[in-house]
C-alpha cells in the first residue's frame, strides 16, 4: 500500500534530508565526529581502573575515663614525745605498805547561843534627875485663853551618849496643844547615859509635865 504524498511535501522532505547529509559531511571532513575505531578507543580509556582496596586500619577500642581519686580522709593524731635513748627514765617506785593511821573521831561541839542584845535600862527615877541640860515647856497660849491646865507624863528613850532618840505620851493631859509642848520641850533635853558595868547604855524613863494657870 502507498501513500502517496503531494510534491510540495516530498520535495520538502528531500530537502531537509540534503541538510542533514550535508552536516554530516562537513562534521566527518573536520574531524569532528570520530570513526569507530577511534570512538572505540575513547571509550576503552575513559574508563578508569578500580582503585586497589585500601587496607583496613585498626580500629582502636574506646578508651574508657579515668576514675576521680577521692582524697583519703586524714585523721589527726597526738603524737607522744620522743625520748631519746640516752635519757633514762626511772619507774616510780611502788609504794611501800605501812601501818594504817586511824583518824581520831571527832564529836560536833554545839556553838554557845550567841547572848541576846539586853534592853535599854530602866531609870528608877524620873529624867530630869539625870538631865543637867534641860528647858521648861512653854504654854501654848490658846491653852491660856481656854484655861486648859493637866499633867502629861511621856515615855522618853536616851541612846548611849545621853540624846533623847524618842519620846511618846504615856499619860495624857487630854489636851492635845498641852502634850505636844510637852513632847517639844523633852527633845530638847542633853542628859547623862546611863551605865551597866561601867559601860554606857540606852536608856528608858518617865518625866512628867504639870500645867496649871498662875492665879487659880
Amino acid at each position: 500500500m502507498f501513500i502517496r504524498l503531494p510534491l510540495d511535501r516530498f520535495g520538502g522532505l528531500l530537502f531537509v534530508l540534503a541538510l542533514h547529509g550535508a552536516a554530516l559531511w562537513g562534521l566527518w571532513s573536520h574531524r569532528l565526529i570520530p570513526t569507530p575505531e577511534d570512538a572505540m578507543t575513547l571509550f576503552v580509556n575513559f574508563i578508569a581502573p578500580p582503585a586497589p582496596p585500601k587496607a583496613e586500619e585498626p580500629r582502636q577500642a574506646p578508651q574508657k575515663p579515668r576514675p576521680i581519686e577521692k582524697p583519703e580522709p586524714r585523721q589527726i593524731v597526738a603524737e607522744t614525745p620522743v625520748i631519746a635513748p640516752t635519757d633514762h627514765v626511772a619507774p616510780a617506785p611502788p609504794p611501800k605498805p605501812g601501818p594504817v593511821i586511824e583518824a581520831p573521831s571527832v564529836q560536833a561541839v554545839e556553838a554557845p547561843p550567841a547572848p541576846k542584845a539586853a534592853g535599854p535600862v530602866t531609870l528608877a527615877t524620873e529624867l530630869s534627875v539625870a538631865c543637867p541640860e534641860r528647858t521648861a515647856p512653854a504654854y501654848p497660849s490658846l491653852s491660856r485663853r481656854h484655861n486648859e491646865e493637866g499633867v502629861v507624863t511621856l515615855r522618853v528613850e536616851l541612846n548611849e551618849i545621853g540624846q533623847v532618840v524618842s519620846a511618846r505620851v504615856n499619860t495624857t493631859s487630854s489636851f492635845p496643844r498641852l502634850d505636844e509642848a510637852a513632847l517639844a520641850a523633852v527633845r530638847s533635853w542633853h542628859c547623862n547615859p546611863a551605865t551597866r558595868n561601867g559601860a554606857p547604855v540606852r536608856a528608858v524613863a518617865l518625866q512628867p509635865f504639870k500645867f496649871v494657870l498662875q492665879g487659880n
